[in-house]
């Protein structure tokens, strides 16, 4: 559920905003009043502040200068923050009993004040000391941030203002957990130059659940959390253990949260499974990153009441592209296909249609399926595992354009010129049929063999003709000045329970880029007709990389006698695009696309086209997958309220709640892909367990001021060689250069140069992987 910002008061903190989020405010004392009343308000400002605003026996007046604006606001309105703030910072530190007698504040009013009074903690306004007391926050002594913790028991305090982090020793962690929100105050300088700072106050805590394996020892029971951020145990009372044996996975709850004196108590509230079954370390990826894995009963409902077949109703007023020969071309083990595409001859070119499940008609705005679908923000695919964003029965059924079976679309027509250029496009909605369902391997096989293969004969006439045009795109997709990468994605292949049997690189044939190509310029299409409409919603963005990265990438090249781009002008994708075409064949091709990568933002969704860098182009939005994202279904959503030329002032969305899907929808991708990384390393940490003390051949990949990191050839397997287990030298860190150099003896390690290693080390709970070195060649 979306929940629109309050208005702010001039003077008021801007987090006040997070009462009402976080659903801190008190709900009878401080009801909203829909149609406020100045005159009203007025009248009762006067009447309702004598009270607790002004002292009884006391001829001086305590005003409160925010005391209009919050009686507007509520029916009955409280001391407002501003008048807490100064309340307190004139008398110094004060109890919550104080505050009350100072201020007068009525027996009925007393827990409003109480909770604001927490909220002006929990936002960093207040502080609040271990005998109860509340102190204002010096701005110029104490720093607002966030607690990152470091596996080896320290951590760093990054200021919510910026600036230099503060280091918190092991002493000062000992109260916090990775994550937490905290008051810190800067407490000294350590033996490397670094402030070192001091926890005043928790504001909020960032761990309420956790996920780790429980242990009974002598009687105690304890949890060591998988996130190896979090150092500290967290114990277990024998009462609320449950059913839990040692050294199971389970999920617990925090009771009660670590301080300085004491460790965190929690109760185990789910038992995952035992430790190293098959599928476990995909459960701890789910549990650890939050990934809502079940549907609410509401939304399976919904779902399951749209039954499996279109009905007649819905196809009136379509399009009817059931004649069209339509196909799907996915992976072999797809399961959800929410794409197809044909291709003729046009004039001088073709006419492409690209035809995406209608997921937006079965999905209505702030219904259960809706809201579940926002919560997930996308799909998560796991090796071996699918957490869909909506319900399977929607998307592997009715939503699934699943061969000869009628099913709603939005179709994007295009006549694209034998230039590869998009010359006119026109979204429908329609009806269609899929004629074939049709895998990257078949397609690609029989472009091979001019139609021979597993193809119907009246089908591969349209694979040739999109072949025709993918041919055509792709010298535009050169000329506009696309980077292209050559990057390794792995496939982790199972036994039948569940074990991994090997990693395998995936291979991107011909008619992955077809589909690729065909799926881009719907997208830009998409992306151009809301554009030109300004209605609200979300865009692919991929921001342009920092001067600051640029020159570290240029001053790295220069090394190798390569430049990138007139250091005169601003940096284009053509610049990267011609770079990456001039390195390839080098030996070193691989470590210069890697900082390359380096170099450039994440693409993210934003409310605001800036254009997408990566791809070269000015307009980019997603269109072609609502069943597995979010932003999508928003995009689809727009689309149909410009064809139906709907009223402006009908659209669904404001650009500030846009503003706000898309930095969800951003994080909520980041998420899954932090958590399909952790479940894939753990994989592999599994996979090596009986590889230790086995050579391979390998290639560095990272170079540390602790090591080298490297990965196998063999295995696409990641690990570490310590600096200490290289050939005796004293080692010296270049990170412009990327090296590490032996002072003595001249030897270099560098990105990319061959070694030999032999396995030494398989830490599955610390998801670590350890190497030696035997020879670099």
């Amino acid at each position: 559920m979306i929940i629109k910002k309050k208005t702010k008061t001039k003077s008021s903190s801007s987090k006040k905003v997070k009462d009402s989020l976080k659903g801190k405010t008190t709900k009878k004392k401080l009801s909203k009043k829909r149609k406020p009343k100045t005159s009203v308000a007025e009248k009762r400002v006067a009447k309702k502040s004598a009270g607790h605003r002004s002292s009884r026996n006391n001829s001086k007046r305590i005003i409160d200068p925010e005391a209009m604006l919050e009686a507007k606001r509520y029916d009955n309105p409280v001391a407002s923050r501003t008048l807490l703030l100064n309340t307190i910072k004139e008398n110094g530190m004060m109890t919550l009993s104080s505050v009350y007698e100072t201020l007068q504040v009525p027996e009925q009013q007393q827990e409003g004040v109480s909770r604001r009074l927490a909220a002006m903690v929990r936002d960093g306004q207040l502080v609040q000391n271990r005998r109860g007391g509340y102190l204002p926050v010096d701005e110029k002594r104490l720093i607002r941030g966030h607690v990152i913790a470091h596996a080896e028991g320290y951590g760093f305090l990054v200021p919510d203002e910026g600036g230099d982090d503060l280091f918190l020793s092991a002493k000062q962690m000992r109260g916090v957990l990775h994550g937490d929100h905290v008051v810190a105050t800067v407490s000294g300088v350590d033996r490397r130059g670094r402030l070192e700072g001091s926890v005043i106050s928790v504001i909020e805590r960032a761990n309420h659940t956790l996920i780790g394996r429980l242990f009974i020892e002598d009687g105690i029971s304890y949890v060591v959390p998988d996130n190896t951020r979090i150092t500290q145990n967290i114990l277990i009372p024998a009462d609320m253990r449950g059913a839990a044996s040692s050294g199971q996975i389970v999920k617990v709850e925090i009771t009660s949260q670590p301080t300085k004196r004491r460790e965190a108590v929690a109760k185990v509230v789910d038992v995952l499974g035992d430790h190293m079954a098959p599928g476990m370390e995909i459960e701890i990826a789910i549990h650890n990153h939050g990934i809502p894995y079940e549907f609410p009963e509401e939304a399976v409902s919904q779902a399951e009441k749209l039954g499996d077949k279109v009905k007649q109703n819905d196809k009136k007023g379509r399009l009817d592209l059931r004649g069209l020969p339509l196909v799907t071309i996915d992976g072999e083990d797809a399961r959800d296909f929410d794409d197809a595409v044909h291709c003729e001859p046009h004039g001088k070119g073709w006419q492409l249609t690209v035809a995406i499940a209608d997921v937006a008609h079965y999905v209505d705005i702030a219904s259960p399926l809706d809201e579940a679908g926002f919560e997930r923000a996308t799909s998560v695919y796991f090796p071996g595992r699918v957490v869909p964003m909506l319900p399977e029965s929607l998307s592997n059924g009715l939503c699934s354009i699943n061969p000869d079976v009628d099913r709603l679309c939005m179709a994007c027509q295009m006549y694209i010129n034998n230039h590869g250029e998009i010359e006119s496009f026109e979204f429908r909605e329609a009806v269609m049929r899929s004629h074939a369902r049709l895998t990257y391997t078949k397609v690609a096989q029989a472009l091979e063999a001019d139609g021979t293969g597993k193809i119907p004969a009246d089908i591969y006439p349209h694979i040739s003709n999109l072949n025709d045009l993918y041919q055509a795109l792709a010298a535009a997709r050169v000329k506009r000045g696309t980077i292209e990468f050559d990057t390794t994605e792995t496939i982790i292949d199972f036994t039948d329970d569940k074990r991994i049997r090997n990693i395998r690189p995936s291979v991107r044939n011909e008619a992955h880029k077809i589909i690729e190509e065909c799926m881009i310029a719907a997208n830009v299409c998409a992306a151009k007709y809301i554009a030109k409409s300004k209605y609200p919603c979300l865009y692919r963005v991929h921001e342009d990389p920092t001067d600051e990265k640029v020159e570290d990438l240029r001053s790295f090249l220069a090394d190798l006698d390569l430049k990138l781009g007139a250091p005169s002008r601003k940096i284009s994708s053509n610049d990267f695009a011609e770079l990456s075409e001039q390195i390839k064949g080098r030996d070193d091709y691989h470590m210069i696309q890697n900082l390359m990568l380096r170099s450039m933002k994440q693409a993210i969704y934003k409310a605001e086209n800036t254009g997408h860098f990566g791809l070269a182009l000015t307009h980019y939005a997603h269109f072609t997958s609502p069943i597995r994202r979010y932003p999508d279904l928003l995009v689809h959503r727009a689309l149909k309220h410009i064809i139906h030329r709907r009223k402006r002032t009908d659209y669904m969305y404001s650009q500030e709640r846009m503003v706000l899907m898309g930095e969800h929808c951003s994080n909520n991708e980041r998420r899954a892909n932090e958590a399909t990384r952790d479940a894939e390393f753990a994989l592999k940490c599994e996979y090596m367990l009986d590889k230790i003390g086995q050579s391979y051949d390998a290639h560095i990949t990272g170079v540390v001021p602790f090591g080298l990191f490297v990965e196998l050839k063999e295995h696409y397997v990641e690990g570490l060689i310590h600096v200490t287990t290289l050939p005796k030298d004293y080692y010296v860190f270049d990170p412009k250069a990327h090296l590490l150099i032996g002072e003595n003896r001249g030897i270099q390690f560098g990105l990319n140069d061959n070694v030999r290693i032999r396995v030494t080390r398989v830490d599955i709970d610390d998801r670590k992987i350890d190497f030696e070195l035997i020879s670099q060649h």
